[in-house]
């Protein structure tokens, strides 16, 4: 009985006695708010911790356009490839069979991210929804990848054969004789670049017209007849908005294509702004502002990544030539595909925008330069002084003697509100190898020239440039030979003519 009220009396003790350990006045802060906070969207309020109705409200605000922004920034890659879709389709080529194609090479008019005016570009778009397994037939000769409706690598097709992709959840037979694909979404982009030789359009052309076939493998036995579109010389628009028609834009991939196009997390952002499967996407008035500054935003971020990448952290593989200032840069920051970072599985978000807002066409094939095949590509998007280029003043570019080209060279320019091709009074912003005329300086070395006025005695050498308006412009290498490999031969800087 003795021990019953002594253990009784105690845990009374412990029940009523004051904390005899108390935690530390730095901890207490650590985890403590206090009842104003400024921040640089001003002062936050709370009574004690517990947050004013004016700051929740604030607070939700700035929440929902930081999702809108990174709704912009995440569904980027979706919704390129579903504007090259309605581009070409805008033109006719709908069907499997109908084929859109630049058979007299692409001009300025034309709105396609950073495309160039020296190659055939042919490109054939699926949809397994509407066809199931569908085959694309190609010749050798062609420079050719498919993307999914997320512009995720799928395959090169290097070789002349028969590539068949099945859709999402397909269980049914798979005949003999093709090589098989399993993409994770409905709708597939077929990108195929054919290389003029001897300035030759035509036959690069017809190396398309006359052998690549697409058509659903139910019609294998009776294929439909192949229609070609002709893009050249047509004025239509292959590139996503950059205003709050986007989300429009981006909820009609998500309401089309399977839940699987995209992951859990990516789902739930998308979800926190009104785009979800199966749900109506109808903002109200607050969330329409709301998303009409988070692409603002985004667009921002976008062009900031990609003028001026910050090169000493996470973009540390995107300069051309890192031993040195050099402006030139890459499309592939340390050429990786995937944006999975060093260790193959942490994403790169910056890698990935410094992509999907300038350029099309996501295969291995591009990133990495194989000696006398393919191509490569360097980029300025500023001038050796790291400043934009201005399109009322004189610019030069120096192309060293003995270009290591298998192929051609060329220098294209490009609007930068558009990433297309800049337009001017020229028919192409190019010059290169192909050029007619090209004057050579006496040390064997090119001086390209970029300004309103041809430069007298240098109209040859010469890409017109806007007053008002700022471009960039991109070096391409076909067929790269050891010394751009290894780097012993390197372009000259943009530079101010002063």
């Amino acid at each position: 009985m003795k021990k019953m009220i002594s253990l009784s009396f105690f845990l009374t003790a412990l029940t009523v006695a004051p904390a005899s350990a108390q935690v530390s006045q730095e901890v207490l802060d650590s985890i403590s708010t206090p009842n104003e906070v400024e921040t640089s969207i001003g002062t936050l309020k709370f009574l004690d911790g517990a947050p004013l109705p004016a700051t929740a409200e604030k607070v939700y605000d700035y929440l929902d356009t930081t999702r809108a922004m990174d709704t912009f920034l995440k569904g980027m890659p979706g919704a390129s490839l579903k504007a090259l879709i309605d581009g070409a389709h805008s033109l006719g080529a709908v069907e499997a069979n109908e084929v859109m194609i630049f058979d007299k090479l692409m001009g300025p008019e034309s709105l396609f991210l950073t495309g160039n005016s020296s190659t055939v570009y042919c490109i054939p778009d699926l949809d397994l929804k509407r066809d199931g397994p569908t085959v694309v037939e190609v010749p050798d000769g062609l420079l050719g990848a498919a993307n999914d409706a997320w512009f995720r690598y799928i395959n090169n097709l290097p070789t002349a054969g028969k590539y068949l992709y099945l859709p999402p959840g397909y269980d049914g037979a798979i005949p003999d004789g093709f090589a098989v694909y399993r993409p994770r979404t409905y709708r597939i982009w077929v990108f195929l670049r054919s290389s003029v030789k001897d300035g030759d359009v035509q036959a690069a052309a017809s190396l398309c017209t006359e052998n690549v076939k697409v058509y659903p493998l139910s019609k294998f036995k009776d294929q439909p007849e192949m229609k070609f579109v002709s893009a050249t010389g047509k004025a239509f628009n292959t590139i996503h908005p950059n205003n709050s028609k986007f989300y429009h834009h981006l909820d009609e991939i998500i309401q089309y294509e399977p839940l699987g196009i995209i992951d859990a997390e990516t789902r739930g952002l998308f979800a926190s702004v009104g785009i979800e499967k199966g749900k109506e996407f109808a903002p109200d008035a607050r969330m329409q502002k709301i998303l009409a500054e988070g692409v603002a935003l985004g667009n921002a971020a976008s062009r900031s990544v990609v003028w001026y990448p910050r090169s000493g952290k996470n973009m540390k593989g995107v300069r051309v030539y890192p031993d040195t200032d050099s402006a030139w840069i890459m499309a592939y920051t340390a050429r990786n595909v995937f944006f999975n970072g060093e260790d193959g599985r942490t994403m790169n978000t910056d890698a990935r925008v410094m992509f999907h807002y300038p350029y099309t066409a996501v295969t291995p094939a591009m990133a990495a330069p194989r000696e006398g095949t393919g191509s490569d590509y360097a980029i300025a998007y500023v001038d050796s002084e790291k400043q934009p280029f201005d399109g009322s003043k004189t610019y030069q570019l120096t192309i060293p003697a003995d270009p290591p080209v298998g192929n051609f060279w060329a220098v294209t320019v490009y609007d930068p509100q558009t990433r297309s091709m800049l337009q001017t009074e020229q028919a192409s912003p190019t010059v290169g190898g192909n050029t007619e005329g090209l004057r050579k300086n006496d040390d064997g070395s090119y001086t390209v020239y970029f300004s309103p006025e041809a430069p007298q005695g240098n109209e040859n050498n010469w890409v017109q440039t806007v007053p008002g308006k700022s471009w960039f412009v991109i070096l391409r290498m076909y067929s790269p030979l050891k010394p751009w490999i290894d780097q012993s031969w390197r372009p000259g800087e943009v530079e101010l003519v002063k």
